[in-house]
């Protein structure tokens, strides 16, 4: 990739992180170490990679993206926002009343938004559905699916595994935001769900790296997945929790905390510097 285009990634990736933490801080509540640690996947998803059109967001033909880890909800409504779905300025409605911006996404209230998720594990089979739908449609839509690592702890992952390799669905990828730690801490320790790459790839997967944060490293990730024909394929996406912000790096306890106005001035001075 052109370093041009990666410094314009870069500076929307910076965007679209001071909107998540924008929203977590508006709505006193909300879900940013995880937003902030796929912010540069969604980034590159919607910037670079969907075939999607704001203006059409029912686009028949559109590429699909579910959040399987609904509760990110934070960095989906900003990368949609910044991609053109909606004003920017409403990521600051977030969790209230009134607005269509709930803490999990919700595709009949949200533009852009392909499946409304929040029970862990779900969004993967439905993501598949999708998939094999392409299938059965001879369509060329693909179908991306963002899976936290916590989340894999969920048996439900593996049963889509299964059935994702058994209908051969090479038009599906899985990425797993691996960030090492969920709301109890590090994953590890709860229930560890390592090693993700020999696991996939006894379930019949394509299994590719990347560095979560480096926009070279995902364009030659997503390539991979794109090139890989017979079977789908999961990115591994080695990632930081809080990416961004100082104080959030690598604390499980911002999985899901919101920043007070002190800690909502360094954050934003983190992110504009």
């Amino acid at each position: 990739m052109e370093q041009k285009r990666v410094a314009e990634l870069k500076e929307i990736a910076r965007n679209v992180r001071i909107g998540i933490i924008d929203a977590v801080h508006s709505a006193a509540s909300g879900h940013p170490g995880g937003s902030l640690s796929s912010a540069d996947l969604m980034t590159y998803l919607y910037f670079e990679e969907l075939n999607v059109d704001p203006a059409d967001p029912e686009m028949a033909d559109r590429d699909r993206f579910v959040l399987s880890k609904g509760h990110c909800s934070p960095a989906l409504y900003s990368v949609l926002a910044h991609r053109g779905y909606f004003e920017v300025e409403h990521l600051k409605t977030f969790r209230k009343t009134t607005s269509n911006l709930q803490g999990h996404p919700d595709k009949n209230k949200v533009p852009g938004v392909d499946m409304s998720t929040g029970s862990l594990g779900q969004g993967v089979s439905v993501a598949c559905g999708m998939a094999l739908a392409a299938k059965l449609d001879n369509s060329s839509r693909r179908v991306w699916a963002l899976v936290g690592d916590g989340e894999a702890e969920e048996g439900q992952v593996w049963e889509s595994a299964m059935f994702a390799a058994h209908y051969n669905l090479d038009n599906l990828c899985y990425i797993i935001d691996w960030n090492g730690l969920q709301i109890d801490g590090a994953i590890d320790d709860v229930i560890g769900p390592a090693p993700f790459d020999t696991k996939f790839a006894a379930f019949g997967w394509n299994v590719v790296f990347c560095d979560a944060h480096d926009f070279n490293s995902i364009e030659d990730a997503f390539s991979a997945a794109k090139a890989c024909k017979g079977k789908p394929t999961v990115i591994i996406a080695k990632s930081t929790k809080g990416k961004g912000v100082s104080f959030m790096e690598n604390q499980a306890s911002w999985h899901g905390s919101a920043p007070n106005a002190e800690q909502y001035a360094v954050a934003i001075n983190d992110l504009k510097a």
